[in-house]
């Protein structure tokens, strides 16, 4: 493994506001550059009120400009919801203003449900086109042709590097083809992740972009002291992931000892789906990490989670920091 790296999804908590949760990302992402964090990632939601980055390129400029060395990009951008002209103009003046930092991650999926997408003023169907649109978005962020009709300015020449995102091995096999690093969204959707890691290495050609198949996987984080403190602090996302589900997004919730407002069936398919995680003291933490890269060898690992508190946020990803830059120098030196 060569590098460990933090998604954020800048949580709006309950009984806080969006000022409060892009204030709570901005500090943050400094603390994760002072730990040792190679990207800050925020990704892409509409509609949803426990989720503040929705102009997500807009946040990106907020957190590259509060901080000095760490990569800040998007994991990612829904691609469906955007002209890809707009996309490659957008996230070329950010490598324009922050040059060398800017990283963009493409999904397929619209991020949303069905009314807010037509809200978007997208097609529906614009998931189908997700290929030819990422290679448009190339085109435009790649060496500068004067003699093309339609440029990105700024963009052009800017070679932002792309990743393709997925969930299921729709993205792998994309990713290959194109000969682009690929990162899978295991910290939400892990059933595909072990098939999905095979197909793209197996697959991959390489290109000008990446002469070997770079993979990163996602994997959820909550360290604190204690077991008890950190499964204590994970209950706000798993009541978040569960109200979602049952058509009740909201706000991050507080935690709470008692989870018995969520269904049995709902709560084993909400562990089952956030199951690539490690949840725990420290050193239960370290244990589960090194099984994780052991089983999944991923060249990067990028952790997320949930925490109502923003204290206990960035201590928990502090704790991760620590394990993983031992991870990754004993991976180093091996």
């Amino acid at each position: 493994m060569q590098y460990f790296s933090l998604l954020d999804l800048c949580p709006v908590p309950e009984g806080g506001t969006a000022a409060d949760a892009l204030a709570n990302t901005l500090d943050l992402a400094r603390q994760a550059e002072a730990f040792g964090y190679h990207r800050f990632w925020l990704a892409e939601h509409h509609n949803m009120p426990g989720i503040a980055s929705s102009a997500t390129a807009v946040v990106i400029g907020h957190v590259a400009a509060g901080t000095r060395r760490i990569r800040v990009g998007a994991g990612g951008i829904m691609l469906p919801n955007h002209a890809p002209l707009v996309v490659a103009e957008q996230f070329g003046t950010l490598a324009t203003l922050f040059p060398g930092r800017i990283d963009l991650g493409l999904g397929r999926a619209p991020g949303t449900d069905m009314a807010t997408a037509r809200a978007l003023r997208r097609g529906l169907d614009e998931g189908e086109g997700f290929p030819r649109d990422v290679t448009e978005l190339i085109g435009y962020l790649d060496a500068e042709h004067p003699e093309a009709r339609v440029r990105a300015i700024p963009g052009a020449g800017t070679q932002v590097p792309v990743w393709i995102l997925g969930s299921s091995l729709y993205g792998a096999q994309l990713a290959a083809w194109l000969g682009l690093p690929y990162a899978f969204a295991s910290h939400f959707a892990p059933q595909a992740l072990t098939e999905a890691l095979h197909v793209y290495r197996s697959n991959f050609q390489p290109s000008q972009w990446l002469a070997r198949p770079y993979a990163m996987i996602g994997v959820g984080l909550c360290a604190a002291a204690t077991e008890e403190e950190a499964r204590f602090l994970r209950s706000s996302q798993v009541l978040a992931f569960a109200r979602l589900r049952m058509g009740r997004p909201g706000k991050l919730p507080a935690p709470v000892e008692d989870l018995s407002e969520v269904p049995a069936g709902m709560r084993a398919e909400v562990e089952a789906a956030l199951s690539c995680s490690a949840v725990g003291s420290p050193a239960t933490v370290a244990r589960r990490l090194e099984a994780l890269v052991a089983e999944y060898r991923p060249d990067e690992i990028m952790v997320t989670g949930m925490i109502h508190d923003p204290a206990a946020r960035v201590e928990s990803f502090r704790i991760g920091a620590e394990i993983l830059a031992g991870i990754v120098g004993r991976a180093q030196a091996a």
